[in-house]
């Protein structure tokens, strides 16, 4: 049975003292300040959370690219992109998968919004899902392994975490995403 995504809004805090499952590094909490990042899109440009101050940013961490539920949530997200835009919202996506599979996936799918490349560092470990705690061990088939746990955050215009959805389910997200910026108007 598939966890609904947590709607739940977390209390401010300025330090989270809570750990992402399995690698030890903080969740990010509601009200804290969104970690940094500067990464190579699949537009081939850098970009870092800095130049979208101003906006609200719809920040959206993801598995793998051509995957069926990547796929699908890509697709709610292009589909929504209007409606997220009118509500003063930009959409990124986050995976671990190169610019190059980032660039093909946008384009197959005709996505308006760039896909961010965090490369495993030589540790293996995507440094930004660590900072934002969605590195977490899972497990399939008895396996586990590191990888990405599906999450959103909603960043307002002055780079504070205003929402956070955890262990997203794809199918109606995009319309929670669209609720949650109507709200902030």
């Amino acid at each position: 049975m598939r966890r609904k995504a947590s709607t739940r809004v977390s209390t401010p805090k300025k330090r989270s003292t809570r750990s992402a499952p399995g690698v030890g590094g903080p969740t990010v909490e509601v009200g804290m300040r969104a970690p940094a990042f500067n990464l190579l899109g699949g537009d081939g440009k850098k970009h870092s959370l800095a130049s979208y101050k101003g906006k609200v940013v719809v920040l959206y961490f993801y598995p793998r690219d051509h995957t069926p539920g990547c796929t699908q949530e890509a697709c709610d997200f292009r589909d929504a992109h209007r409606a997220i835009a009118r509500s003063g919202g930009v959409v990124l996506g986050i995976s671990p998968d190169s610019p190059e599979s980032h660039g093909d996936f946008a384009e197959s799918l005709g996505l308006p919004f760039v896909l961010l490349s965090d490369e495993p560092s030589a540790s293996g470990s995507p440094p930004v899902c660590v900072r934002y705690g969605v590195w977490q061990k899972k497990s399939m088939y008895g396996k586990s392994f590191m990888g990405i746990v599906r999450t959103t955050y909603l960043i307002d215009r002055g780079g504070r975490v205003v929402r956070r959805w955890d262990r997203v389910s794809v199918r109606g997200h995009a319309a929670e995403v669209i609720a949650a910026l109507r709200a902030l108007d």
